[in-house]
């Protein structure tokens, strides 16, 4: 299918509103996964993620909680430990299980309807929404009410959404899922070419996020409204540590297709899950994890389509 769940032991589900533009996505790993993340951007919104130091006890996590609504959306992740925990998942403390459910968020809160937020209802759904076979891309999930290039404002952003993909070498499986809400401008990395971002005055092409930075413009209204939010899985056997090292090369990926990425006003995270069924070297998942990024960050704005006034690439570009 070449999405995350081509990783066996992962399954993905979405909840959302398209009227009010928003919803949440979950990547369930009922059996535990051992996790690591890596925080670039200066603005995260995220739960959960000093669990995944290694230093610190807990190994294993049973889902990773990905949503819209800023702050306001990680009310959802109570709704996915609680479907966990009807079904007996958990860190097992000797008293109750309990779910470990790190999460991310974006901000989506300008477009549609800012007092509608994924909340526990939508968390749950997102998980009894929750498949092994689960390809939905663009205005799905965490990516319904995102959006690109927001450097000159709302108003001449595009539509973003969210991307999955798969790379496979022998054995060993490699996935990503991507929500793209980003500050800088979306390019394919075989050839540097803006496929959406920032649009110019007319609104007819691109103004080009870079080259307004270097002609020292300063942005405008909605700086701080970006994140690009996401997981990778592997079947690999990966330590804490490992699973850490990898989400930092998975960064990698960012960087290839979004331009400028991790700024002050974007809150990029990325979480790892290991399943553990196959031997890797780390490095291996690490550059393949960013392969897989680089792909999902490409089918996010691919497959969105315009919601409010946000047009999305294929508007662009026109008929094929």
């Amino acid at each position: 299918m070449d999405c995350i769940t081509d990783v066996k032991g992962i399954k993905v589900g979405h909840a959302g509103d398209l009227q009010a533009a928003t919803g949440c996505t979950v990547v369930l790993c009922e059996s535990g996964a051992v996790a690591g993340v890596d925080v670039r951007g200066g603005a995260p919104g995220t739960r959960e993620t000093d669990l995944l130091d290694p230093k610190n006890l807990v190994e294993k996590v049973h889902a990773v909680y990905l949503s819209g609504g800023s702050a306001f959306g990680l009310d959802g992740a109570s709704g996915v430990m609680r479907y966990l925990e009807e079904r007996g998942i958990g860190f097992d403390t000797g008293i109750a299980k309990v779910p470990i459910v790190p999460g991310a968020v974006i901000f989506d809160l300008s477009t549609g309807d800012s007092k509608k937020r994924p909340d526990f209802k939508m968390g749950y759904e997102a998980c009894l929404n929750a498949s092994d076979k689960n390809d939905m891309m663009g205005n799905v999930g965490a990516g319904t009410g995102a959006t690109v290039g927001k450097y000159l404002g709302d108003e001449f952003s595009m539509k973003g959404g969210l991307g999955t993909a798969s790379i496979r070498a022998g054995g060993l499986v490699v996935g990503a899922l991507k929500v793209v809400n980003c500050l800088g401008d979306v390019v394919d990395p075989e050839n540097g070419t803006i496929i959406a971002g920032a649009l110019n005055m007319e609104k007819t092409g691109f103004a080009n996020t870079i080259e307004l930075m270097k002609r020292g413009f300063s942005g405008g209204a909605g700086f701080g409204r970006n994140t690009t939010i996401g997981v990778i899985a592997t079947n690999a056997r990966l330590s804490k540590a490992g699973a850490n090292k990898a989400a930092s090369m998975a960064h990698n990926g960012l960087a290839r297709t979004i331009r400028p990425v991790h700024t002050m006003y974007d809150g990029d995270a990325i979480f790892c899950l290991a399943t553990g069924k196959i031997d890797a070297d780390v490095s291996i998942v690490g550059a393949l994890a960013a392969e897989a990024v680089a792909k999902a960050v490409i089918r996010a704005v691919e497959q969105a389509e315009t919601l409010y006034g946000r047009i999305c690439c294929r508007d662009l570009r026109g008929p094929s």
